[in-house]
């Protein structure tokens, strides 16, 4: 196998570390193989690859697809980000919970976050490139989304190294949690 899964606090999100092979030229490492996931517990079937390059103190989300919701494989390609996941699942114990992992291009970890989460990143570093596998194509009319600094989530952004984010202008209109009116 060549990768290894660590469990978090919220039961489904696993940091994944691939197994690197370095020698004088660099390095090789296999990012996705199908059947080590499998071996795992992740039997997804990935459709659609996004990448996105920020700004230092970027931060994108919190966004789901509602109707069709998106297991996702995230990864830095450059840089570091601070990757985030807010579990939806309806009955969950741990629903309205955060998780986060710092994510960047040297260490190689991956975020396995399952369908049924929100999900967001800061830009730690000037220039991150972000990589992300789904489970389901993006659909522009099913997306939602919650606004990151929701006080009853409480999510404990690292803005003290980047300052005030940046947002798109639909991340600064985002509802609260309690203003949803579904969960997964």
């Amino acid at each position: 196998m060549e990768f290894r899964a660590h469990k978090t606090p919220i039961e489904g999100l696993l940091v994944i570390e691939p197994k690197l092979f370095t020698d004088e030229r660099g390095y090789f490492m296999e990012s996705y193989r199908k059947a080590d996931f499998a071996e795992l517990g992740i039997e997804v079937d990935f459709v659609q690859d996004n990448q996105s390059r920020s700004r230092l103190g970027t931060l994108r989300g919190l966004h789901f697809q509602k109707t069709n919701p998106q297991a996702k494989l995230v990864r830095a390609l450059k840089g570091k980000v601070f990757d985030v996941a807010v579990d939806l699942r309806g009955g969950s114990p741990t629903f309205g919970k955060w998780h986060a992992v710092t994510l960047d291009a040297d260490s190689k970890k991956q975020f396995y976050i399952p369908a049924g989460f929100a999900h967001g990143f800061l830009a730690l570093t000037d220039g991150a490139e972000f990589v992300y596998k789904c489970s389901t194509y993006y659909a522009a009319a099913d997306e939602g989304g919650i606004i990151y600094n929701d006080p009853e989530i409480g999510i404990d952004w690292p803005l003290v190294q980047v300052g005030e984010p940046i947002l798109s202008d639909k991340d600064k209109c985002l509802p609260r949690l309690r203003e949803l009116d579904f969960c997964f």
